[in-house]
């Protein structure tokens, strides 16, 4: 009951978001991430897959749904299925290769292949390179509602984003779900009682890629460009992140991750100014420009201090006090 409390008033703040002072782009590009981060975490928090590659689900479906639209003239919510539809596929084809292996393994199969995707888009033409895709039209939501405006491509991605953690939250709750966490929690066991572990992996597998590319085409249209930034490693270590200082394995703490991470990139330089003209110290004007020193310093202090992530932590030391 507290939890569905808690997802009410976040849901009531967000829709009240742009009319508090919140910048819409900026909300936006939170919610993306935070979709992105959710997306892993239905793979390594609740089956245990650790996937070093999960950019290229992301990127490939921004990639997919900025051609689609600028190029090929689709509307933005078929643009927003054909790139999910890809990503899906493309999840289909990695995870068929990948559940084969196990633990590390898994990981560096993923990794493999998210680098030879990197280097498809780096030499593909309708990616433009190194320059990315640029001026990505948003275009009319069924011909009808403009989205030009960020205020109304808002409520859309919102909409959308909710949906998608319902999606979510109902995965994980379903019987699918319970025996995706005894996958997680005792393989052999799992086996043991005659589940096709292998099947339900690759199943977790594609969902988490599907969401991923959801979260990709939804960037593509908020930002309205892509690069291979997206694609490139770092973007797997950022969601890995995100998901490890929000808490692995609960639903909330992805969202909180990616909004904390997202939050810092952006605004690392205006805290570092403040912090200069309280203290003096011109030192902190250089924070802006040291974003991954930063982040790298929060995650070995998560994996020094709280190792379940925040959201973990607190549901840690809640649930004795309530038991």
């Amino acid at each position: 009951m507290q939890r569905k409390v808690l997802y009410a008033l976040l849901l009531i703040a967000l829709i009240a978001a742009p009319f508090a002072g919140a910048y819409p782009l900026f909300v936006m590009k939170v919610l993306c991430f935070a979709l992105f981060a959710a997306a892993f975490n239905l793979l390594i928090g609740y089956t245990g897959l650790l996937s070093f590659g999960h950019a290229m689900f992301l990127a490939s479906a921004g990639y997919t749904t900025g051609y689609a639209v600028q190029t090929l003239g689709f509307t933005p919510e078929l643009g927003v299925l054909v790139g999910t539809a890809v990503a899906t596929a493309l999840g289909m084809i990695v995870g068929i290769f990948a559940i084969r292996r196990q633990g590390i393994y898994f990981s560096m199969v993923t990794l493999a292949l998210a680098q030879m995707v990197y280097f498809v888009f780096l030499q593909a033409p309708f990616t433009h390179g190194e320059d990315g895709l640029q001026a990505v039209p948003r275009g009319k939501l069924f011909g009808l509602l403009s989205l030009d405006s960020d205020l109304s491509l808002y409520y859309v991605v919102l909409v959308v984003m909710v949906l998608a953690f319902m999606l979510i939250v109902r995965i994980v709750h379903s019987p699918f779900g319970q025996v995706l966490v005894a996958i997680k929690e005792n393989e052999p066991r799992a086996i043991s009682l005659g589940y096709d572990t292998d099947r339900f992996k690759l199943l977790a597998f594609v969902l988490s890629a599907g969401l991923a590319g959801l979260a990709g085409s939804l960037k593509v249209l908020v930002l309205g460009f892509e690069t291979l930034g997206d694609a490139y490693w770092t973007m797997s270590g950022l969601v890995i992140l995100m998901t490890l200082v929000g808490g692995m394995g609960t639903l909330f703490g992805p969202l909180l991750g990616a909004a904390l991470i997202v939050a810092l990139e952006d605004r690392l330089g205006d805290i570092g100014s403040a912090l200069a003209s309280v203290t003096g110290v011109d030192w902190f004007r250089s924070l802006g420009e040291s974003a991954t020193i930063v982040t790298g310093l929060i995650f070995i202090a998560c994996v020094l201090a709280f190792r379940r992530g925040i959201v973990g932590e607190i549901v840690a030391r809640v649930r004795p006090l309530r038991a």
